[in-house]
Order: C-alpha cells, then sequence, then structure tokens
C-alpha cells in the first residue's frame, strides 16, 4: 500500500520548496523505503530547482532508518541506520569497473530521477517527479536503492552523516582519487564550501604541502586555515596564480575549482605545473556551450579532470571517510547548521546566499 509522507516539493524556476501531503509507492524488488532522520543541501539541489520546469522532490544526501525492503535485497534489514548516496545501475561497464560514479545511466538514474514507477503521488492521483539521486530525501520517508544505501556506524549522528552522501565524499574523493594529489606536492583548492573544505581536510590528511585556498569570503578563509590550509588568497589579487606559482616554486601538483567561473578555471590552469591535474565540478555558462580554453602549451602538458561524486565507490569509501571523522580528522561538523524540516525555504535561502555552509535539514519533529 502507498505510504503517506510529508514532503518538500520544489515548484521549479527557483520558487521555494512547500512541504506537502504525498503518498510513496511501495518499494520495487531492489528498492528500500527509509524513514528521513537528516538531509544535507547541497547547490546541486538549488541548481536543479532552479532549471526544472516541473514540480519534483530533490533532496539526495539523506540518511535514515530502513523501515521496509523489497522482496530482492538481502544486504539490509528493517531497522538498519544508512546513508543514501548517488544512484548507479551496478552492471554497465563503469560500474563493473569500480567506477559508479561514471554510470552510463548516471545522468538519467541522478539529475532526471528515473525509475520504472512513479514513486510519488498527490492524494488526487497526479504524479509528481521524484526519485532525485535514487532517493529524494526532502520528505518524512523516501525510496532508495539497496545499490546507494551504506549502513551507518552506531556513534554517527545522521545529521553529520548526511552531507557524506555527496557534498563531503566529492571534495574528499577528489584529492584521494582523482586529482593526483601527492604528499608534500602543493594542493590548490577554490573556494571554501562545503566541497572545497572536504578537499582542504582530505588534503590534510594526505599531508599536501602546501596546502592553498582560494576564497573571498573572510570568515570562510579563517575556517579554512583551521581545516588544514597553510595559505589564503582573497581571489581579487590581479596575480594570485602567479603568486601561487612563486610560493610553490612552480606551480600546484593538484587544483580543485569549485567555483565554476571562467577566472578561476583559466587562473588554476595557469597555477599548476606541467603534468598536473585540474579537477572542476561545474563551468562557467551554460552546459550546452563550450567551455573557452586558455590553449598554448598547457593544452599539451596539463590535465583537465571532470569531478563526480569524487570518483567514488561509495560501500568502500564512505566508512573509510566515516573512520577519518571518528578519529577527529574530517571534523564535518564544523561545515553544518541544522534547520527542521518545516524550515527547508529558510535552509535553501542560507545556502544560496552562503549564510551556512552546509545546512542539515532534521525530521525529529516529523517523526514524533
Amino acid at each position: 500500500m502507498p505510504r503517506p509522507i510529508r514532503a518538500a516539493i520544489s515548484p521549479g524556476g527557483g520558487a521555494p520548496p512547500v512541504i506537502e501531503d504525498l503518498l510513496l509507492a511501495d518499494p520495487l524488488p531492489d528498492e528500500v523505503v527509509l524513514r528521513i532522520e537528516a538531509a544535507g543541501i547541497c547547490h546541486t539541489d538549488l541548481g536543479v530547482g532552479a532549471w526544472s520546469e516541473e514540480p519534483r522532490v530533490l533532496g539526495h544526501e539523506g540518511a535514515g532508518t530502513v523501515v521496509e525492503t523489497g522482496s530482492a535485497v538481502t544486504r539490509l534489514r528493517k531497522g538498519d541506520r544508512v546513508l543514501a548516496t548517488f544512484g548507479f545501475c551496478g552492471t554497465c561497464p563503469n560500474c563493473a569497473g569500480g567506477r559508479p560514479a561514471y554510470c552510463f545511466d548516471g545522468i538519467a538514474l541522478n539529475l532526471e530521477g528515473a525509475r520504472a514507477e512513479p514513486p510519488l503521488t498527490r492524494m488526487d492521483g497526479s504524479a509528481v517527479k521524484g526519485a532525485f539521486f535514487q532517493q529524494s530525501c526532502f520528505a518524512t520517508h523516501a525510496l532508495a536503492t539497496e545499490r546507494n544505501c551504506v549502513k551507518l556506524p552506531g556513534w554517527l549522528d545522521a545529521y553529520v552523516a548526511a552531507p557524506f552522501g555527496c557534498g563531503i565524499q566529492t571534495g574528499a574523493g577528489a584529492v584521494f582519487n582523482q586529482l593526483g594529489a601527492l604528499t608534500h606536492r602543493p594542493l590548490l583548492v577554490i573556494g571554501a564550501g562545503a566541497v572545497g573544505c572536504a578537499a582542504i581536510m582530505a588534503g590534510r590528511i594526505m599531508g599536501c604541502d602546501p596546502l592553498i585556498v582560494v576564497e573571498p569570503v573572510a570568515a570562510r578563509r579563517e575556517l579554512a586555515i583551521s581545516l588544514g590550509a597553510g595559505h589564503a588568497f582573497t581571489g581579487s589579487e590581479a596575480d594570485w596564480a602567479a603568486q601561487v606559482v612563486e610560493l610553490t616554486a612552480g606551480g600546484v601538483t593538484a587544483a580543485l575549482d569549485t567555483a565554476g567561473r571562467q577566472a578561476t578555471f583559466e587562473a588554476a590552469l595557469a597555477a599548476l605545473h606541467s603534468g598536473g591535474t585540474l579537477g572542476v565540478l561545474t563551468l562557467p555558462g551554460d552546459f550546452a556551450q563550450p567551455v573557452p580554453h586558455p590553449g598554448g602549451i598547457d593544452f599539451l602538458t596539463k590535465r583537465i579532470v571532470g569531478v563526480i561524486e569524487g570518483d567514488s565507490v561509495p560501500e568502500t569509501f564512505l566508512p573509510r571517510l566515516f573512520a577519518y571523522h571518528g578519529g577527529g580528522d574530517l571534523p564535518v561538523d564544523r561545515l553544518i547548521q541544522t534547520y527542521p524540516f518545516a524550515d527547508i525555504a529558510s535552509a535553501f535561502a542560507d545556502a544560496a546566499s552562503g549564510a551556512v555552509i552546509k545546512p542539515v535539514l532534521t525530521f525529529e519533529e516529523e517523526h514524533s
């Protein structure tokens, strides 16, 4: 029987989400129903909510408890506490080869919310788009696949665990898995939001040196330094890339640009030494348009990598990150501000303005 739930519907066009009563479909054989305890808000939620032309339930950093399982589920049981992360098919060559973040069906499963049957309906029977990142966790309950759920250790609070589902694993994974970062070699991080801060913490764990951050907001620069960055630039310095090259005696080995502007893209490339790698989360302008490249010798001697979920294999990588957090090396809780689910519109606004690095919704009042 479909389950009555409360969910936040983003109407589209950037309008703030509105909480409504909906019906959640029964789980398919490979799915579980989660009672959501916490859900992180990511800038992907803001972006999709802005360009979407149809109402949908967003949310892709959900932590909660399994309350129902599909007929083919074997790894999870009712009562398990889990973190839901990105969706992947599990069978394409990339999934089979250990790169589920680059699943051939990743766009359809995550951004488009592909599912065999509509997961959400209004009380009048009309469908509401869901299955965002195979979860749509801005709701009291959500459907997720067994594949995209990772068990949580008993000591880890749901509100701290939630951001690991996307933002934290993306930033940390970029450093650990994708950028060729090395111990005692320089790392540059542009932007000290959740992803950038995760990259800085990972760089400190790895022993990257010097560890450099570019961040225009003073409070975020100070936070980045407290998390491990040894040098900070505002980004307003006309020659900051040249200063980075001088500081590092030739340029950085790895750089992560979380800002996605043409100026930061070109400056990050300029700050790399020959053979270095630049990771980008997003790119300037419209996704359909080509990105101007500075060209020249940089084209031949430097590498650009698109970072998706830190090239993570969640079942093995997320427990590693949980352990770093438990040992005090990945203090994600310092980035978080919690909001009751009823205040989701305020949390969205604070995320969009940059007032809060990582808003996390909590659901105690909904489940009481």
